[in-house]
């Protein structure tokens, strides 16, 4: 079994489960509950709840299968480490690939989101971000704008916080997402005495289309839980830790996404959620808590700094593994004396900062759901694989229920991908092709496989 970024690579081995548990949470819970929620809602009614069910089980199922791997193979890189070792080298590229599109995408559509609710809340000070600094090129019809600053701002603030290393990033990451949580839990105390249950009604206005839309959307609010994978060579145990690490946040996200939807949808009719960017606050005005409004806003923009920061950091990881197996250049892998991956650090920040303050947010979302789906697939596949090829290997969690668990996850996300729109496909296989040159042009000869064997 090959797995090149098995190497020793210099990282430090300081992350512990809670650690990865928060690590989890940091990562998912932030732009599901705080913006998707809305468009959910006004897709499936009532009846999102089942569309978090559904999107949870296709996340599940991968998850089990990520946390077979993550068990056998603790080294940096994630999924793409672990397709390298089971599927090649060219797989391992596309998915690696296709890791940088997702993570990349996912950090700076954040980030546009976060700059929303932060002059939300800037201006109930009275405060206002000079409106052609407020948003991307086109994306306020009528108005002219020209570079999101403060989406920018948030992203070089949390690349110097990264740069720091990974034990100081957890430890701002643990405290941001122990408030956002606490805000999150306020909420369903306070909203629950606002709930009128006719809202629930008719329950699944829009059917089993709804239903499955919505979950192909709010898909995205579950990208994140497998970040923490990408951190398995700086977790002290992580053949113990990192599946409680992976299914522990998973679990408890999605029985804060259930429980926010239904009393968001019990306390405002689904009809008035459309278009709306802030679903939570609005949950809170119309049932006249405008005190609150103001911690939603906090809340928001913690939950979504730390979806950054995570994002942000497997990134990085994902770029250092490949360098370190010769697939881009050797200074992506380039450690700082906190043995932060530096290079790599700065790029993602600066490129993917430069994404968020002069692209759209919807151009930003289009291809990060697909892409991770398409991953969710092949590591539920390669699952399925190894357990032919190496049953003799040791496995400290074992996925159950193989190959039935596998393959309910590939037929969860697959039927999940079927319901994105075709400019979705195409621009994602333009992006696969794109890396497909960039492979034969570069990565092929340059691999540590190629010149190994020399």
């Amino acid at each position: 079994m090959r797995a090149a970024s098995a190497q020793p690579g210099g990282l430090r081995k300081v992350l512990g489960p809670v650690d990865l548990i928060l690590m989890g949470i940091g990562a998912i819970v932030g732009t599901g509950i705080f913006v998707l929620t809305g468009s959910g809602a006004s897709t499936a009614g009532p009846a999102l709840v089942l569309s978090f069910v559904v999107a949870a089980f296709a996340c599940g199922f991968a998850a089990l299968c990520y946390a077979e791997f993550a068990s056998i193979l603790p080294v940096a890189g994630g999924i793409y480490t672990y397709s390298y070792a089971i599927l090649g080298e060219l797989v391992a590229w596309m998915i690696g690939w296709d890791l940088i599109l997702e993570y990349g995408l996912v950090t700076s559509a954040v980030s546009v989101g976060w700059s929303g609710y932060f002059q939300s809340l800037l201006g109930g000070f009275g405060l206002h971000i000079p409106v052609a600094l407020s948003a991307a090129p086109g994306a306020l019809p009528g108005v002219t704008t020209f570079f999101n600053l403060p989406a920018f701002v948030i992203m070089m603030v949390l690349t110097v916080m990264l740069s720091l290393g990974v034990r100081e990033s957890a430890r701002i990451n643990n405290i941001m997402v122990v408030v956002k949580i606490g805000v999150v839990l306020l909420f369903i105390l306070v909203g629950t005495r606002h709930v009128s249950p006719p809202n629930w009604h008719p329950f699944m206005p829009y059917g089993a289309t709804g239903v499955m839309s919505a979950a192909a959307l709010v898909f995205f609010a579950f990208i994140g839980f497998d970040a923490v994978t990408t951190a398995a060579e700086e977790v002290k145990n992580p053949k113990r830790d990192l599946p409680i690490g992976i299914i522990g946040s998973l679990a408890i996200c999605t029985l804060l996404y259930v429980v926010v939807s239904a009393i968001m949808t019990g306390i405002v009719p689904f009809t008035q959620f459309k278009g709306v960017d802030h679903p939570v606050s609005l949950a809170l005005q119309f049932a006249g808590e405008n005190w609150f409004a103001g911690f939603v806003d906090l809340g928001a923009i913690l939950g979504m700094s730390t979806v950054i920061l995570v994002m942000a950091f497997g990134q990085s990881r994902v770029l250092y593994a490949m360098s370190r197996d010769g697939l881009l250049p050797k200074r992506l892998s380039a450690l700082n004396g906190a043995g932060t991956p530096i290079v790599a650090t700065w790029l993602v920040g600066i490129v993917f900062g430069l994404l968020g303050a002069l692209v759209p947010l919807q151009v930003l979302g289009e291809l990060a759901n697909i892409g991770t789906l398409a991953a969710f697939c092949l590591v539920s596949l390669a699952v399925i694989v190894l357990r032919r090829k190496r049953p003799d290997l040791q496995r400290a969690f074992r996925c159950p229920g193989v190959p039935v668990i596998p393959a309910l996850a590939i037929l969860f996300c697959g039927a999940l991908m079927a319901f994105l729109s075709a400019i979705t496909w195409i621009a994602f296989t333009v992006w696969l092709a794109i890396g497909l040159v960039v492979y034969f042009t570069y990565a092929r000869h340059h691999s540590v496989l190629a010149t190994s064997s020399v």
